[in-house]
C-alpha cells in the first residue's frame, strides 16, 4: 500500500451522549489496528442539548486525536460542512455515530483515495458484494429515491445517502462553497455536483445494519429530498441555457 495521508474522519452528532464516546473509541483503535498514525477524528455537534457537548470535549482534551467541534445550528450538512473546512487532512471523510456501516468496510472506503484511484469515495448499500440488515420501508424509500435521482438528474450513482464517504480535500474546497442545502440533502448535492463536474466517483460495497434509533424524520427528510432534487434540476436547465446562450453569442459568422 502506498503512504497514508493525513485523514480526518468527521462524526457529525445531535444529542448522542449513549454511544458518541464509545464510537470514537471504536474508530481510533481501528484506526491503529491499520496502522494509519496520521488520523484526526472530529466530532461535529449539532447544537446538542444534552451531555453530548461535555463529553466530546472531553474527548477531545484527553484523546490527542480528538477534536471537538460545535454548531449553534442543526443540520448533518452543516455539520459536515464546517467540520471539513476546519480541516487540513489530505483526506476527509465522515461516517454515522452508530456505526451503522461496519469499520471493517473503513480500509475500502478509504484505499481508492488512497491509491489516487478516484476524487470521491462512497459506501453504497445497493452494491452487489454488500450485506445489508434492512427494514422493508426503507428500502422501498431508498429504491425509490434512487430511481427518480436517475431519471430526473441522470445520477448514475446506485446510494446517495449511505452515511460513510470520504473525498479529497481538494475536491471539497471545490464543491463545498457551491452545495446549498444543510440538511439530509447535502449527500445528494455533494455528488450532483461532483458528477456534473467530471470527478471521480467509487462506490465500495458495506456492511450495514438499520439503527433503530436513527434521528432521521423520514417525512420531512423525503419533502427535503425532493425539494432539493427539484431545485437542482432547475438549476442545471438555469446552466445548460446560458451556456447556450454563450456558445451563440460567439459564434463566428457564417
Amino acid at each position: 500500500m502506498p503512504l497514508v495521508p493525513s485523514i480526518c474522519l468527521v462524526v457529525p452528532v445531535f444529542n448522542e451522549e449513549v454511544q458518541l464516546e464509545s464510537s470514537v473509541r471504536a474508530i481510533l483503535g481501528h484506526c491503529r489496528t491499520m496502522g494509519w498514525k496520521d488520523v484526526e477524528v472530529m466530532v461535529a455537534d449539532n447544537a446538542s442539548t444534552d451531555r453530548t457537548a461535555g463529553i466530546g470535549r472531553q474527548l477531545a482534551r484527553t484523546l490527542a486525536q480528538v477534536r471537538y467541534l460545535r454548531l449553534e445550528r442543526r443540520g448533518r450538512g452543516a455539520a459536515l460542512r464546517e467540520a471539513w473546512l476546519a480541516s487540513k487532512a489530505e483526506i476527509l471523510g465522515y461516517m454515522d455515530v452508530d456505526l451503522s456501516t461496519s469499520l471493517d468496510c473503513l480500509e475500502s472506503l478509504l484505499l481508492p483515495l488512497i491509491e489516487s484511484q478516484a476524487d470521491i469515495s462512497i459506501g453504497s448499500r445497493r452494491h452487489p458484494k454488500s450485506q445489508v440488515e434492512r427494514g422493508w420501508k426503507r428500502s422501498v424509500i431508498s429504491w425509490v429515491y434512487q430511481t427518480l435521482l436517475h431519471a430526473t438528474l441522470r445520477v448514475q450513482i446506485r446510494d446517495a445517502q449511505c452515511g460513510f464517504k470520504a473525498l479529497r480535500r481538494t475536491v471539497a474546497r471545490e464543491l463545498l462553497p457551491d452545495i446549498r442545502n444543510d440538511g439530509w440533502f447535502f449527500d445528494t448535492e455533494l455528488l450532483v455536483l461532483a458528477q456534473d463536474r467530471g470527478f471521480r466517483v467509487t462506490e465500495v460495497p458495506v456492511i450495514w445494519r438499520d439503527d433503530l434509533d436513527t434521528r432521521v424524520r423520514l417525512v420531512s427528510t423525503v419533502i427535503e429530498d425532493l425539494r432539493g432534487i427539484a431545485r437542482l434540476r432547475r438549476e442545471r436547465r438555469m446552466r445548460n441555457a446560458s451556456s447556450a446562450s454563450r456558445n451563440i453569442a460567439i459564434a463566428p459568422p457564417q
